[in-house]
């Protein structure tokens, strides 16, 4: 078997097998096929696709590339979430504590913030002393004892996806949807939980533009896991305006800490719940949606998912005393507000806007090495379909100094559309795709 008759073939649109595929990814980790190979195999699945059996094989191969977890004699069943990346999507911080408020294990590992999509583990680490770099056998300890864990990725998984990543980023290839799809479960899979509730989003503010690409993936992606054997959905949900308020580590920290005391946006509050509720009907703990929903409600409303939340705090070594007092997270020394030039209806909260510059601002990465701000960020004060006055504050803008404070207005300038007409609401969600 050799390497560029695998190009060949999938230059050629032919299906490859599951050896074929193995041979060509054990390869390429391994530096025995080189990069300019890859690429050409890279660029011939993105003009050709793969098939569900293909994309399959692949991410199995890239999840057997390194090291495996095995969460089996931890607990019963674990479930994990992951979401494609968002502008205030501070989501995991509020329903991991909601879920194992419920009775079900959570282990998840997160990654950081690139560019306008914000990562979980740099709002958790606005908490001092906060640790997201748990070992292995931490990761599988505090499972056991707390059933839940939210932590970097400390071990070896999937390494030839970290390889092929940086390849496709250089060579035009990042958009192929089966490398995207493996790319993700790869990891999730290599994680060992056994149900896995993915928030495929879509929109401005998304890396799928369109709902039919969003859908596509999704579909995917459910595919493979029902192929490898994990129980897994996907949501549909909506990116073309922020997700809650706050846009920013410390300030979406704050936000998904009051949240669970309740007092979070609505819109939030309410993409909390529909997360949690599947996550709960995947993880078998609930029979049906009513039930799952009502037991989502009802650890947020007794308080149970913000105990769980002090207890993951305290289990990774950060001050508890910050979720009782929110307000000793971070906070920015220059805070100004934009002001609506007109009055009329908002038909549009540009979440891509809002993210970059949030990045502008510190907030986020233009590099993986790049230091960013904790401090800073950006507070979303309308929704589309609202009724603005002149002069009604849009945004809350927290800067460290002048000089990005003037950036960020001239940048949310034009963030707002607003126009005499009445505009309907945004939907939450688009759908739920789930396996045969």
């Amino acid at each position: 078997m050799r390497a560029v008759e695998i190009i060949e073939k999938k230059r050629d649109g032919v299906e490859l097998t599951k050896s074929e595929i193995e041979f060509f990814i054990r390869g390429y980790t391994r530096d025995e096929i080189p990069d300019y190979q890859a690429s050409a195999w890279a660029m011939a699945v993105l003009l050709n696709g793969m098939t569900s059996a293909e994309t399959t094989y692949l991410t199995l191969a890239m999840a057997e590339s390194g090291e495996q977890l095995d969460l089996k004699d931890v607990v019963d069943i674990v479930v994990d979430k992951h979401s494609s990346g968002g502008v205030g999507d501070k989501t995991s911080i509020a329903v991991v504590p909601l879920v194992r408020a419920c009775g079900l294990p959570v282990g998840k590992m997160s990654g950081r913030g690139l560019g306008f999509s914000g990562g979980t583990l740099d709002k958790l680490e606005s908490i001092p002393g906060f640790r997201t770099n748990l070992s292995k056998d931490e990761f599988i300890q505090q499972l056991g004892s707390l059933g839940m864990v939210l932590s970097g990725q400390s071990v070896d998984l999937a390494p030839a996806d970290g390889k092929l990543y940086a390849l496709r980023d250089v060579t035009g290839t990042v958009q192929s949807i089966p490398l995207i799809a493996s790319s993700i479960m790869s990891k999730k899979i290599a994680a060992g939980a056994q149900a896995i509730l993915l928030d495929v989003k879509t929109g401005n503010g998304a890396f799928m533009q369109t709902l039919e690409e969003a859908r596509e993936l999704a579909k995917l992606m459910v595919s493979i896991g029902e192929l490898s054997g994990r129980e897994v959905a996907a949501l549909l949900s909506d990116m073309n305006q922020p997700l809650g308020e706050a846009v920013g580590n410390a300030l979406e920290m704050k936000e998904a800490i009051l949240t669970l005391m309740g007092q979070g946006p609505d819109d939030f509050v309410a993409h909390c719940l529909e997360i949690a509720s599947q996550m709960l009907l995947l993880g078998k703990r609930a029979a049906d949606k009513d039930t799952a929903r009502k037991m989502a409600q009802e650890a947020l409303d007794s308080g149970h998912g913000l105990d769980y939340l002090k207890r993951l705090v305290e289990a990774q070594g950060g001050d508890v005393g910050v979720i009782d007092h929110p307000d000793k997270l971070p906070q920015a020394p220059i805070k100004a507000v934009i002001e609506a030039t007109r009055g009329g209806f908002v038909h549009e909260v540009h979440a891509r806007q809002v993210g970059e510059t949030a990045v502008v601002l510190g907030a986020g990465r233009s590099k993986k090495d790049d230091v960013i701000d904790l401090a800073v960020g950006i507070s979303v004060l309308v929704k589309v379909g609202d009724c603005v006055e002149k002069g009604q504050p849009l945004f809350m803008v927290h800067a460290r100094d002048e000089a990005s404070l003037d950036i960020a207005k001239a940048s949310l300038a034009d963030a707002v559309k607003i126009l005499d007409e009445e505009h309907p609401r945004l939907p939450l969600f688009y759908g739920l795709v789930t396996g045969a």
